[in-house]
């Protein structure tokens, strides 16, 4: 790196690498300032080779000289921004059970409250504090996090490093106290098995790719832990999910193009995975359930703005696939989620969002639209 003054911007020096792909010559002047132990300095930034952390930090003294006489100007557009924030600001309540869970944060708070009240008055509880939780760190971030069925447990995750390896932690909701068991270097998200007493997660691989899903059972150390599915191609990711009926537990593995979905009883947590449709190159299929019916969006046989089928639980293959909601060609169907009695679906036609709500029982429908020529619509579930 050459050596300027604090008022010369700093120049990376060239050393030019070159490099053959598929049959081209390619010649990076900068490969240098990609740290070859990236997975360490993810894990411990002190690990970054001393000549790439002088680079940056010669660039970050150029910029606070540069911009050392606008500070005043630097307050006075943060005030303003931050006057025009709700600061106090909350979700809605969701209601699940005797609770109803929400977000809210706090005024001159930079972290969310996790909180939830009883339904029909008796007051309310902060189940996480952010802010606390944060206090004397040089970073925190709260990721997923969910209550058990029962509301006597919640698990949580946080990222003490900006790593994104999340810890995964799990809270007595009657003591407010975590338990034992802490499991690292996860995704950021739990699933609790029906009884509360099993949790799923996906861990990340040394390349931060979420490729394995695993199995704790409470009060057991997470190297116990029981691996229930890896992914083979490192290609695709791995994510967890629960039907809106929390009767299974959706492990899902997907690239850009491709997905393929398999399930576990919620209430069989040592039940092998069961396959739903095996993955074929550009078919995307998400599912949910309700009445023993899996209600499956996808693209397959060739609906290039997706259609949604069922399948009957105990015999998922796509050969049982049937159509429910007809491909549309130019009415592109986004998402969808079905509950007790409506199956509902978020879809784009003519460049607008609308959400369609189909009674389960005699499959009528009304549609929730807007008569403006431009407008944002979105769709999420409850417990």
């Amino acid at each position: 790196m050459d050596a300027p003054g604090l008022s010369e911007a700093p120049r990376a020096a060239k050393r030019p690498l070159a490099a053959t792909h598929h049959g081209h010559l390619r010649s990076d002047d900068y490969a240098w300032l990609r740290a070859k132990n990236w997975r360490e300095v993810m894990r411990d930034p002190a690990a970054l080779p001393a000549e790439i952390r002088a680079y940056l930090e010669a660039e970050n003294a150029w910029f606070r000289t540069q911009m050392a006489d606008t500070g005043a100007l630097q307050e006075r557009l943060f005030a303003e921004m931050r006057g025009r924030i709700k600061e106090d600001d909350s979700t809605v309540p969701a209601p699940d059970g005797p609770y109803s869970y929400a977000v809210r944060y706090v005024e001159d708070g930079q972290h969310p409250l996790y909180v939830r009240e009883r339904r029909g008055g008796g007051g309310g509880e902060v189940l996480l504090d952010g802010n606390l939780l944060a206090a004397g760190r040089s970073f925190f971030r709260i990721g997923g996090t969910a209550h058990s069925a029962d509301h006597r447990l919640l698990v949580w995750s946080h990222d003490a490093a900006g790593s994104e390896f999340y810890t995964l932690a799990i809270r007595d909701l009657e003591t407010g106290h975590d338990l034992a068991d802490v499991i690292a270097d996860s995704g950021g998200a739990g699933v609790w098995s029906a009884d509360a007493r099993t949790l799923f997660y996906v861990r990340l691989d040394e390349n931060h790719r979420p490729s394995r899903v695993f199995r704790h059972l409470l009060g057991t150390p997470a190297e116990a832990d029981a691996l229930v599915y890896e992914e083979p191609d490192p290609g695709f990711f791995v994510s967890l999910d629960k039907t809106q009926s929390q009767r299974f537990i959706v492990i899902h593995s997907h690239d850009h193009e491709t997905s393929e979905v398999r399930v576990v009883p919620a209430d069989a947590p040592e039940a092998a995975p069961a396959l739903i449709a095996a993955r074929q190159t550009g078919v995307e299929y998400n599912i949910d359930e309700a009445h023993g019916v899996f209600f499956i969006l996808t693209n397959a046989d060739g609906a290039k703005d997706f259609k949604l089928v069922t399948a009957p639980v105990a015999s998922p293959h796509l050969a049982k696939w049937a159509d429910l909601v007809a491909h549309e060609p130019g009415r592109l169907i986004l998402s969808h989620g079905v509950t007790a009695r409506h199956l509902v679906r978020l879809e784009r036609a003519e460049g607008l969002p609308r959400i369609v709500v189909r009674r389960l029982a005699d499959g009528a429908e009304h549609i929730i639209a807007f008569e403006e020529e431009a407008y944002s619509l979105g769709l999420s579930g409850g417990y």
